[in-house]
């Protein structure tokens, strides 16, 4: 108990970490989109690659969200970066912005977040809106401190 007391003392964000869970690509979504059903104020999804069958899975739920003024902002790359998935990237997009869904593009975009109403950060190797066939990882942290800092991090 005295470490964690000491260790809390010096490096302020470890109770957050310490509290988190890790999730793979087959128990992610389950989750995820429990979390996205109980949001109420914002999400931002990062998420460098899209497809059709992603987006369609998770498209219900935002759709959702949009109705509930819930303010969404999916942040990926342009289409035209994503050589053997161009097609199907610009579909996924277009239902999308079809449901006026706010879509951002950065250039060359590495990362796989996701922050729920400023609160629960979630983070790691799995691309959201593409995810398939390969073993990946989230970490779900519950935290307004360490969603402050990603959102710092991403805009710098």
């Amino acid at each position: 108990m005295m470490l964690i007391s000491l260790i809390g003392r010096y490096c302020p964000d470890y109770p957050d970490l310490l509290r988190s869970k890790l999730y793979s690509e087959e128990t992610f979504y389950t989750t995820f989109l429990k979390g996205l059903n109980k949001c109420r104020e914002s999400v931002i999804i990062e998420s460098p690659f899209m497809t059709t069958r992603r987006v369609s899975m998770l498209l219900p739920a935002l759709i959702k969200l949009r109705k509930k003024a819930v303010k969404i902002t999916i942040n990926t790359r342009d289409p035209e970066e994503s050589d053997n998935l161009r097609l199907d990237c610009h579909k996924a997009l277009s239902l999308l912005m079809y449901e006026g869904i706010h879509v951002v593009f950065t250039k060359k975009l590495p990362r796989k977040i996701a922050i729920i109403d400023g609160t629960k950060l979630w983070e790691g190797s799995l691309n959201i809106f593409s995810q398939n066939n390969s073993k990946e990882l989230m970490r779900r942290s519950i935290s307004e401190k360490l969603c402050n800092e990603m959102i710092s991090f991403t805009k710098s």
